[in-house]
């Protein structure tokens, strides 16, 4: 018969009804199902971490957004204001090579 984990030196329960487990799974394990129950609650720890994660990521992604907006918009005036240099580079590249520059194009 297999024991209750209640009923474990292992098992704790505090004043507030939160419970710890201090099963070692290398060494202080009684039953096997003490085993498939340690990994039940790691991977009941693993979620809560995970669950935690993506609040905060919810929380950050307003902030993000406005931030890759920002910079998209300093990248893009940036650009604009060397616009004048890639125009004179092409045009004596067209130059360099005997091509007309877009303005003699007819």
């Amino acid at each position: 018969m297999m024991i209750q984990c209640s009923e474990c030196e292992f098992f704790q329960r505090s004043e507030s009804g939160e419970i710890s487990f201090l099963c070692d799974p290398f060494g202080t394990i009684r039953e096997p199902e003490c085993l498939q129950k340690w990994q039940l609650i790691k991977i009941n720890q693993m979620v809560a971490g995970y669950q935690s994660t993506l609040q905060y990521y919810q929380k950050l992604a307003p902030m993000q957004e406005k931030m890759f907006d920002y910079m998209e918009h300093e990248m893009d005036s940036m650009n604009e204001a060397d616009k004048w240099k890639v125009d004179d580079d092409d045009e004596e590249e067209q130059e360099d090579w005997g091509l007309p520059a877009d303005d003699d194009i007819i």
